[in-house]
């Protein structure tokens, strides 16, 4: 039996994606600048709890919905055909129960929060359970997805100030620009499959011109970067950190030059360092004003 629960465990964690944190960490960063931000360098220590925690069950939500809505397409794609639904080793009810655990889970959590914050999960649960289907709707799948993910953001400052300033929407725009540009680099790995199944993404609705436009976002990304720190006023060492995210910028568009899948992919990844860049330029700026 416990050979049997093991296994079953295993299966649940895969179908969760906790063996690649990528998700969980480009999900993390935008919330962490949001939470710096919003507790202007000392976020209370209960709320940041809170969110890292929210974050993680979150992500996993999102991904064991994403299979669920997925499942017949993934059968089809060698990339993901083995995943835990797709090659049958967990049933349909199996993940829908699993992602009414973690969103029940995250809700628990919320709610050693404020009303605010926790009526404005209700919208974030909302985007998370509708962005797998998205694909089948629109060209635009990656800017739903940079809104599901962006909503930890306004979400963030409603948590540590009970209110959502303008602020707080420019960083959202600035998380929904970054999420299509390195969810494009993304969608370029599967676009072959992706034409064949009848799936949609922005790398199609791009086509050719799918590295000049990721291009054209990261530089708004950077921009609004930059008009978030004037507005907050913060300063060099924040400033040397969206520096580093810029080398990163033109590290990610010579990866994705020739348009490899394994280099897309690389190029994806990549985007981890980048909002790990930002974050420590933030959270350096806001220690050295504390010494």
């Amino acid at each position: 039996m416990s050979l049997f629960v093991t296994e079953r465990l295993r299966e649940y964690a895969l179908l969760m994606r906790l063996d690649k944190p990528i998700g969980f960490f480009l999900l993390l960063w935008p919330t962490l600048w949001a939470l710096l931000i919003a507790g202007e360098g000392q976020p209370d220590a209960q709320v940041l709890l809170v969110f890292i925690l929210g974050v993680l069950l979150m992500r996993s939500a999102g991904c064991v919905i994403n299979d669920f809505a997925d499942t017949e397409i993934d059968r089809h794609v060698a990339r993901t055909q083995n995943r835990p639904l797709a090659a049958g080793r967990i049933r349909k009810t199996e993940a829908i129960v699993l992602f009414v655990l973690l969103c029940l889970m995250a809700l628990g959590l919320v709610l050693l929060l404020n009303t605010l914050t926790v009526m404005m999960s209700f919208v974030g649960v909302l985007l998370a359970a509708t962005y797998p289907f998205m694909k089948r709707l629109t060209y635009l799948p990656q800017v739903y997805l940079g809104a599901a993910f962006g909503w930890a953001v306004p979400m963030a400052f409603a948590a540590q100030t009970g209110s959502v300033p303008p602020i707080a929407w420019l960083l959202f725009t600035t998380t929904v620009l970054w999420a299509t540009a390195y969810d494009t680099m993304y969608a370029m790995v599967d676009r072959g499959d992706d034409l064949a199944l009848g799936v949609k993404s922005t790398a199609i609705l791009f086509g050719e011109s799918d590295r000049l436009i990721i291009g054209v976002i990261q530089v708004m990304v950077l921009v609004s970067l930059v008009m978030v720190g004037v507005q907050v006023g913060l300063g060099w060492f924040y400033y040397a950190g969206v520096c580093v995210a810029a080398v990163l910028v033109f590290y990610q568009q010579w990866l994705i030059r020739y348009r490899e899948r394994k280099e897309c992919f690389r190029a994806f990844l990549n985007n981890h360092w980048f909002g790990a860049a930002v974050f420590a330029g933030l959270l350096i700026d806001y220690l050295y004003r504390l010494i």
